[in-house]
């Protein structure tokens, strides 16, 4: 049978409607009219060029050229430098992807590696130039100002930076309490009354509210309802800081340090009413000195954070340490943190039925928020990984107790907590105190969550400190910097133009070589466990039984 033939659809309509559309459009041609109308006409200018009764044409004619052929030059040279970063990015993807998979797992913070020094000779690590970039932030502060994590205040401080100030001679050191809208107001007071007996404390909450210039890591989150974005306690630290300026009688400089994610950058921001350091929700943004003027007689210097201590506690490591969840793995390192956290108020804060264990936790967790995994079973990682960037963000309100009877640290005496006090005007920054206590609008003590702090935080500042690399990954880390070496070595005309311009430090470059040499890790250690699960099958069937 003869398949009809299909027709395609008429394109015929009725006068009626095609008049009716030719109506619009002379409607709407007349409307366009009357509006260029009203504006009026205007004709682009037309260079007119230079007269020829001008002096000097033929030298105006030849400086406009060469201008036009600069410009010129520049973008072929811009086009050229953005191929080879390609290149030299496409040779380290190939690099990374060709080593070999059976790598022993990382026991360091960051992991070690050798980069190219521009400013230097020699190679170094990114925890030697973290060490380095801090001590030139102590010494070349007057006043250097240790931000601590109101919830958790003890576990912020690092006795090795603070005996590294007491000994670099006449520095002040001033404690501040950041993030103090996160903590009940209770608490609060009883810290300050804890820590003021020792070194003058600030009470502080930077604002995270500023428009202005700065690269911004923005994440949505559902802010807490008593979060405010008010800067609170800036008036007292700066008429403390003006009044010590006033007493020694030049300008000076104030460094801000700390540990992770304590609100360094964003204490800098508020004093500055503008964003101008880099900050975020991640840790370890902050990787070099910054160094950002006040006024005329006060200077900030931001720095990067302390390096912890792998000798530290679980707890410590996971709260402390950027890349905690790399190394501790994240079930461990949020199961390190809900040990130390009251169990019946973390029923509540998550709204989850009672658990006997942490793995019983983060999986009615995951079926509570719906992380689930291909197949319908609960995500517990994902889940792990939600409660420690709680707890390390800034969202979270929990709180620490302070110890029940007041001990002097031992890193330091009576005679060093007397000069710390001396050229400080203690009884107005008392005054300052309460007014931002009452000014703060914390949460209830029965809605945060009670935490057992680990105590003092050991840290690292001197670089022979820094635990050794294993041998194969030293082996591995050489090759690679042998590539980028190589890689280098042949754009130097391009690197010397490029470096005149950029303003990127040695730590910026290590951390971001780091960043992707980790990622190859993790591909390459993937890589190998999906071998080793195909040899097994492959070696389970036995092709003498007969399974039929």
């Amino acid at each position: 049978m003869k398949r009809p033939k299909l027709k395609k659809a008429s394109k015929r309509m009725t006068c009626h409607k095609r008049y009716k559309i030719q109506k619009k459009v002379r409607e709407h041609h007349r409307k366009l009219r009357k509006e260029a109308k009203k504006r009026g006409h205007k004709k682009p200018k037309k260079d007119l060029g230079v007269p020829n009764s001008a002096p000097f044409k033929e030298a105006l004619l030849r400086e406009a050229e060469l201008r036009k052929q600069r410009l010129e030059e520049l973008k072929q040279q811009q086009k050229l430098d953005r191929q080879k970063e390609q290149e030299k990015k496409r040779k380290l993807d190939t690099n990374s992807g060709v080593e070999s998979s059976n790598v022993e797992p990382v026991k360091e913070e960051f992991g070690q590696c050798n980069t190219k020094n521009k400013a230097k000779s020699g190679k170094q690590n990114p925890k030697k130039l973290y060490c380095q970039e801090l001590k030139k932030v102590i010494e070349a502060s007057d006043v250097v100002l240790e931000v601590l994590d109101g919830r958790d205040p003890l576990g912020c401080r690092c006795p090795q930076v603070e005996e590294a100030v007491v000994q670099g001679g006449q520095k002040k050191l001033v404690l501040i309490l950041n993030k103090s809208d996160l903590v009940p107001k209770e608490n609060l007071e009883n810290w300050l009354n804890y820590l003021k007996k020792e070194l003058p404390t600030v009470v502080f909450k930077a604002s995270t509210n500023l428009k202005g210039k700065g690269n911004i890591t923005k994440v949505k989150r559902k802010a807490a309802p008593f979060k405010s974005e008010v800067c609170i306690g800036k008036e007292g630290l700066v008429k403390l800081l003006r009044g010590f300026q006033e007493t020694l009688g030049k300008a000076i400089q104030v460094g801000v340090i700390g540990f992770p994610n304590v609100g360094k950058s964003s204490i800098i921001n508020s004093l500055k009413q503008e964003r101008i350091c880099n900050v975020g929700v991640s840790m370890g943004l902050t990787r070099s000195m910054q160094a950002v003027p006040l006024d005329k007689q006060i200077t900030i210097i931001d720095s990067p954070s302390f390096i912890v201590s792998p000798l530290n506690s679980p707890t410590a490591l996971a709260l402390r340490s950027p890349t905690s969840i790399e190394v501790l793995k994240p079930i461990e390192a949020a199961s390190a943190i809900l040990s130390q956290a009251d169990t019946r108020q973390v029923v509540l804060k998550f709204t989850v039925p009672d658990f006997k264990n942490s793995l019983e936790f983060f999986t009615s967790l995951a079926q509570r928020r719906g992380l689930h995994q291909k197949g319908g079973s609960p995500n517990v990682e994902i889940a792990a990984k939600l409660l420690w960037s709680q707890w390390t963000g800034g969202s979270l309100g929990y709180y620490c107790h302070p110890p029940a009877s007041w001990t002097l640290s031992p890193h330091f005496n009576e005679s060093v907590v007397t000069d710390m006090k001396w050229g400080f005007n203690l009884e107005e920054l008392e005054k300052n105190n309460a007014h931002s206590i009452q000014a703060i609008r914390g949460p209830r003590l029965a809605s945060s969550i009670l935490f057992q702090s680990s105590g003092l935080t050991n840290g690292i500042i001197e670089e022979n400190d820094l635990p050794e690399e294993l041998p194969k990954q030293k082996e591995r880390k050489q090759e690679v910097g042998e590539d980028c070496e190589d890689i280098d070595n042949d754009q130097e005309s391009v690197d010397e133009e490029a470096s005149k311009s950029s303003d990127m430090s040695p730590a910026k470059e290590a951390w971001e070589v780091l960043h992707e040499e980790s990622q190859a890790d993790e591909q390459s250690a993937r890589c190998y466990v999906l071998d080793k699960m195909t040899q097994e099958e492959d070696d389970a069937y036995d092709f003498s039984t007969d399974y039929v």
